[in-house]
């Protein structure tokens, strides 16, 4: 029996991935590129587009894969394969060594997350895992995310822990008043008996808070990805479903 959705039509494109025809076209060459259409043993049941459109639809609408196959018409146990083997080829490349004019913004997330070998009861009252994101602050594009870390993980420390401090190295990087002690562009802060701020360090401020919007933009538009609302996947499933929500950011800004 086949399934109701397909790359085919055009209209289920745009919904589930947030890429033009176009762009999902590139998504699914570079798929191909990166070892997408081998076949090891038993042949794929789905043509590639199908499957990178399969992938995209559970990370957008966090279906359980029982109801995501049907969709497609293929078993449960297929649908779990294609995410094994395809949510690592979708992920964003590393980070390249950034111009002398780059400068990154960083933040962190938290994402509820089920397996609690990798999170922890933290300030949104869920079990969660720490996510550090970092954003070019002129394109606007996900350049980085870091290890996932127990949702308890302040950031100050997070930062160098998830790995994502190496790809900041030779960018100044603006950051909240939470990455205090790290050495990154962070907010004034009235001294102790400081009553205010001067005005130089309030404009400073204000340029610095319209600067670090970005980033919670960037964080907003990715948790529009229903997996990153409860993440039901194991073990490393959480950061490759991130890394690969960051590459369709990413297209869809660069279209």
């Amino acid at each position: 029996m086949g399934g109701v959705m397909s790359a085919d039509d055009p209209r289920w494109i745009e919904p589930f991935s947030g890429l033009s025809q176009s762009q999902f076209e590139q998504l699914v060459a570079l798929v191909r590129r990166r070892g997408g259409d081998v076949q090891r043993g038993r042949p794929w049941r789905l043509p590639l587009a199908d499957r990178v459109l399969l992938v995209a639809t559970y990370w957008r609408t966090n279906l359980t894969l029982r109801q995501v196959a049907p969709l497609f018409g293929i078993s449960n146990s297929a649908a779990d394969r294609i995410l094994d083997h395809l949510a690592p080829l979708l992920a964003i490349s590393p980070a390249r060594r950034p111009r002398k004019d780059t400068v990154y913004i960083v933040d962190g997330t938290l994402v509820p997350t089920r397996d609690r070998s990798i999170s922890a009861a933290s300030k949104n009252y869920r079990y969660s895992t720490n996510l550090q994101v970092v954003i070019d602050a002129n394109s606007r594009l996900v350049v980085a995310i870091g290890a996932p870390l127990p949702g308890s993980r302040n950031d100050c420390r997070a930062f160098s822990e998830s790995g994502v401090d190496r790809a900041c190295r030779g960018a100044p990087v603006i950051a909240d008043g939470g990455y205090q002690g790290t050495g990154l562009l962070i907010p004034h802060r009235k001294q102790r008996g400081q009553q205010r701020l001067s005005g130089r360090q309030e404009a400073e401020n204000k340029v610095h808070r319209k600067a670090r919007a970005r980033i919670e933009h960037a964080l907003s538009r990715l948790k529009n990805w229903k997996v990153l609302r409860d993440c039901r996947l194991k073990g490393n499933g959480v950061h490759e479903a991130m890394l690969g929500i960051a590459r369709l950011h990413n297209l869809a800004l660069t279209g």
